[in-house]
């Protein structure tokens, strides 16, 4: 584990797996930390051949927060007024980059969860000769008009501070019991587990709140991503109730490049029983990648250093 100076603040990250392994950047949900990803997920990618980013996004773990914003107006922000927007999903996405130039990558594959997943595409839109492939699991373009939350699992996003240790962790458990794939056995433990960690390092719910209003000011990605010519995975399951799965379809309709892996029975989260099929996808759209790359690189002129 580390920190480094990305973007004008401090990124807090861990690395996973050879130097000479693919270059994959794992960027989190909403609020989610670096402790949030399943250390047998990361070692299973690791196995696969890729060296593995994990990091705290601004405003959770010990990445920079925006403390000095204060208290967020989620209710300003939702009816439009810019000057309640702390920062943008653009932002985040050059926070990611950052990273990426902080620990000398000149490009890598960025594999993106919900919010994250909204980011992973922003980079690729922003910065596509740095993103040699796209993975976007349960996320949607910013269409407001697709993939609209049940309000049972949207009541979850704004669920009320947790006074105590005790309390996060009983509403973390709480939270995937409404969000959760309810057709695979959940992991209790590492529900459980996860919100400790994160606790422990730093709760902020002020910081996920403005992570929040990041998502509702985003623009509409639609347009662009339809320009967008970088392989792509999109990941979404058929039960996902806080990002239906019209949002993955809609983002794998509108990029030309994309494969659809649509998920029977999955919700909001990515059940250890799938892993391996998206795993085999992610191998594939990355192996995509490389070729889109080299060749890309072949069309580069090679400076003349002499003359004849």
């Amino acid at each position: 584990m580390g920190t480094v100076q990305a973007n004008g603040i401090e990124i807090a990250y861990e690395l996973h797996g050879d130097s000479g392994g693919l270059p994959l950047v794992l960027v989190g949900e909403l609020g989610q930390q670096l402790v949030g990803w399943h250390p047998d997920l990361i070692r299973a990618m690791v196995r696969r051949g890729f060296q593995v980013v994990v990091y705290d996004n601004r405003d959770v773990g010990l990445s920079t927060h925006f403390d000095h914003l204060g208290q967020p107006d989620l209710a300003a922000a939702m009816s439009g007024d810019t000057d309640a927007i702390p920062y943008t999903l653009a932002d985040m996405a050059a926070d990611a980059i950052g990273l990426m130039d902080a620990l000398g990558w000149q490009s890598a594959h960025v594999f993106g969860i919900s919010m994250g997943g909204m980011i992973a595409q922003t980079a690729a839109l922003h910065f596509p000769n740095r993103v040699r492939s796209l993975t976007s699991v349960s996320a949607t373009t910013g269409n407001h008009g697709v993939g609209q939350a049940a309000w049972d699992a949207a009541a979850v996003v704004l669920r009320p501070v947790a006074a105590s240790r005790e309390a996060y962790v009983d509403g973390a458990e709480q939270i995937y019991n409404i969000i959760g794939s309810a057709e695979f056995p959940h992991d209790r433990g590492w529900i459980r587990e996860r919100a400790g960690l994160a606790w422990d390092r730093r709760y902020d719910p002020h910081g996920t709140a403005r992570q929040l209003i990041a998502i509702l000011a985003a623009e509409d990605r639609t347009p662009d991503l339809a320009r967008l010519e970088i392989p792509t995975l999109v990941v979404h399951g058929t039960n996902d109730l806080l990002i239906p799965v019209a949002g993955g379809r809609l983002t794998a309709a509108v990029i030309p490049s994309a494969e659809l892996l649509e998920i029977d029975g999955m919700s909001h989260d990515i059940p250890r029983q799938v892993w391996d099929r998206l795993l085999d996808k992610l191998d594939d759209v990355a192996h995509r990648g490389e070729a889109a790359t080299a060749a890309r690189q072949a069309t580069i002129p090679v400076a003349v250093t002499g003359r004849s």
